[in-house]
């Protein structure tokens, strides 16, 4: 029987890549790896597991959206002025200051 994965972090949470520092903002959350190979190879040169959850992941102050294993992901506890294009058609800001989807994605 195959074992699931817990994932750690949720849509809505702010996260720092611990290893690149920018600030995102989760939106999608995967069980396990699911882009291609070819993208895993050409991508992920720290080579982390396909077997734990990825997330889709707005990326502070830029345009774009990026791809990221769990294990490069830490809580970061700076979650206000979050600036992405898409950060209000995915998401409300809830009267704590959160971020609460506005669409199930997965």
């Amino acid at each position: 029987m195959e074992h699931i994965q817990t994932a750690r972090f949720a849509p809505g949470q702010v996260v720092r890549h611990r290893r690149f520092g920018y600030r995102g903002l989760i939106f999608d959350v995967d069980a396990m790896f699911s882009q291609s190979p070819e993208w895993y190879e050409m991508m992920a040169q720290s080579r982390p597991s396909k077997d734990r959850p990825w997330y889709h992941v707005l990326v502070d102050g830029e345009t774009h959206t990026t791809y990221v294993a769990e294990e490069n992901l830490e809580l970061c506890g700076h979650t206000d002025e979050f600036d992405h294009p898409l950060l209000s058609s995915l998401f409300d800001m809830a009267d704590n200051g959160d971020f609460a989807s506005r669409v199930s994605v997965n």
